[in-house]
């Protein structure tokens, strides 16, 4: 299991000595608190799994400045917790409001990690998952990405305003594909500015069936030095869909430190496994229900 944070001190930059002290200190917390107890490799797994669980641990953190938290997994999940790596999807522009309540419906008897919905539902779906451990998910720019980056930050605030948690928004396609990379980060920085002033997780789509190799390195590139949450493979509505390659260039490309979101296409428990064993850490797709019940049926075997 691997852990990773996004760590740095309120208000004024830290002085180097400083921050090296931070380090340390944090260096320290950590192997004293994931060498406590048993011993082993399963030991590391159980305290990485259960550090946001464990409350001294993330008050210590807090204390040193410590403001986000980020855990991703390096094994594909066990047939219980696979729903919460899911983002139940219904993005259609034919979808109603007797739809919308049907996937919010769905994913809290799944427990999904989030229903992802047009920016028009937001409020409605957050209504009908209150309560829940279900997020709220939208998508800003979507699916062209050829908003200005003004606009995109606003959409992404209106639609946390109406009570989503998490953003996915489309980049500048043309313009990563231009050359036009200070643009392609600014666009980003925009709507990651939007969610993480209001604890708000963001997503890019870099929509990879459109970009070369080169060109999707370069697209997690900017969306890390954006301090984006998560890269995602596409937005279901280009000329193709996740895949294995692209996901695994995309961990390589972010590293451990952003989330992973594989998404068009995927549409049974097969597909899913091979994102995950790629390193997605988050799966978006129309067939959740389909994918879980899948796993249930044939006893977890799939994982």
């Amino acid at each position: 299991m691997i852990f990773s944070f996004i760590a740095h001190r309120r208000g004024e930059p830290i002085l180097q000595r400083q921050k090296e002290e931070l380090i340390n200190q944090i260096t320290e917390q950590i192997f004293q608190r994931l060498s406590s107890g048993q011993d082993g490799a399963q030991q590391l797994a159980c305290r990485a799994v259960c550090i946001e669980r464990d409350a001294d641990t993330v008050r210590f953190f807090i204390e040193c400045g410590v403001e986000r938290f980020g855990l991703h997994a390096d094994r594909p999940p066990d047939s219980g917790d696979l729903a919460r790596y899911i983002d139940h999807t219904l993005l259609k522009p034919v979808a109603t409001r007797q739809d919308i309540e049907q996937l919010c419906q769905e994913a809290v008897q799944y427990n999904f990690a989030s229903v992802c919905v047009n920016p028009a539902y937001v409020a409605a779906a957050a209504r009908a998952v209150r309560g829940s451990q279900v997020a709220v998910c939208s998508v800003v720019g979507f699916p062209l990405g050829a908003n200005t980056p003004d606009v995109k930050a606003y959409e992404a605030r209106r639609c946390i305003f109406d009570g989503a948690g998490e953003i996915d928004m489309v980049i500048n396609v043309g313009a990563l594909k231009g050359g036009m990379d200070e643009l392609v980060l600014q666009d980003i920085q925009g709507v990651a500015q939007a969610c993480h002033e209001s604890g708000a997780i963001c997503k890019v789509i870099i929509e990879a069936a459109y970009l070369s190799d080169e060109e999707k390195v370069k697209a997690c590139t900017l969306a890390r030095e954006a301090r984006s949450d998560f890269v995602k493979t596409s937005t279901g509505f280009g000329p193709g869909g996740a895949t294995v390659d692209d996901v695994a260039l995309m961990r390589r490309t972010v590293g451990p430190g952003l989330g992973v979101k594989a998404a068009g296409g995927i549409g049974d428990t097969e597909a899913t496994r091979k994102m995950l064993e790629a390193g997605a850490t988050r799966i978006g797709a129309s067939a959740g229900v389909k994918i879980v019940q899948q796993v249930r049926s044939s006893g977890g075997s799939s994982y």
